[in-house]
């Protein structure tokens, strides 16, 4: 997949010294308690009342699933929950957890209120969530010892602990195990004015003077999503050093952006070649969607999950029964005018 600026998903090889750093500073820049939290009032308000009533009856926190597209806040969500019940957390995820038994050695070794959080919660092996069920409701988990008619159950008792889950896919989820989460949580898209404020507060934590026009500029083109703000941010920053005096400014922001293809409304060159491509080759669509892998060269499930979403929210795009078609307002955004002899198109004036 093309390494793109405004991609909402940590990419790259844990192995690369470039990545690594890039997660660093992420870590760096994410708040450690609710007043920090910039956003998400509605989820804030829900899960402090969760919080001070299980820590009024010294209780665990119930099981929370928190959901919604890649980069709005759900690892920074599940470690706020933590630092707020006191606990400590213990961080995997769903591909990371092969067996059965590879489950079994992560919660047998936490203790009493701990927070467990698993990432891509969707991806676990069906044997490994059969596993996580007994453990969520009783905490206690069956493991079989041997093979054949001599196999036997041992059941193993766990500390009382609270599982966070976050996914981008909840329809990926099985239905007994999202069943077993007392709180579910979907995380919204932000504000222009939250990314804003996010931003001035992540240039503070960098050490960077950003004006208010530029943090503007910036939160309009970041898909209204925190963590591409923040990547955003620190490319301006690095334009900013080189090419001036380090203060990010509207002007110095206006030419880091164009340097970097992101035009007013956060579309970068991969998703403007997803429309045109749509335009030129299909007529604006309907056309389906491995035929739209196909001419981008990419997954189907690429195309879905980081393709679609911004574009649908736009309305640049639409699903049909017969497949994905371009809207009159792309074509207005991308200057194109429409197909006069297209009875179903409207030509643009």
């Amino acid at each position: 997949m093309i390494e793109r600026t405004v991609d909402p998903t940590l990419a790259g090889d844990d192995g690369d010294d470039q990545h690594q750093e890039e997660q660093r500073i992420e870590n760096v820049l994410r708040p450690k308690d609710f007043n920090g939290y910039i956003g998400q009032e509605r989820i804030k308000k829900n899960l402090k009342v969760g919080i001070d009533a299980a820590k009024k009856r010294e209780e665990p926190l119930d099981h929370v699933l928190l959901y919604g597209p890649p980069g709005l806040g759900k690892t920074t969500l599940a470690n706020i929950i933590a630092n707020e019940m006191g606990a400590q957390i213990r961080v995997t995820s769903g591909p990371a957890i092969d067996r059965a038994a590879d489950l079994a050695s992560i919660l047998t070794n936490l203790g009493d209120g701990d927070v467990l959080f698993i990432d891509e919660i969707h991806r676990l092996n069906r044997s490994v969530e059969e596993v996580l069920y007994s453990a969520m409701e009783d905490y206690a988990i069956d493991i079989m010892l041997g093979k054949g008619p001599s196999a036997r159950s041992l059941r193993l008792d766990v500390p009382k602990f609270t599982l966070i889950g976050a996914t981008t896919r909840t329809g990926a989820l099985a239905a007994p195990l999202r069943d077993r989460f007392g709180m579910l949580h979907r995380l919204e898209f932000y504000q222009p004015d939250e990314v804003a404020q996010i931003i001035g507060n992540s240039a503070s934590v960098l050490e960077t003077e950003v004006h208010p026009e530029a943090a503007k500029m910036l939160s309009t083109r970041s898909r209204l999503t925190p963590r591409i703000a923040n990547r955003l941010l620190k490319r301006v920053r690095d334009f900013a050093d080189v090419n001036g005096d380090g203060i990010i400014d509207e002007s110095t922001a206006q030419r880091a952006l164009a340097l970097l293809e992101i035009d007013e409304v956060g579309l970068d060159p991969a998703d403007r070649m997803l429309l045109k491509s749509i335009i030129e080759n299909h007529g604006g669509g309907p056309v389906g969607l491995n035929t739209i892998a196909a001419l981008l060269g990419d997954e189907v499930s690429t195309v879905e999950d980081f393709y679609e979403p911004y574009l649908l929210q736009l309305g640049f795009l639409e699903r049909t029964p017969r497949g994905r078609k371009v809207t009159h307002k792309a074509y207005k955004h991308m200057d194109i005018k429409r197909d006069k002899d297209d009875p179903d198109q409207e030509k643009l004036l």
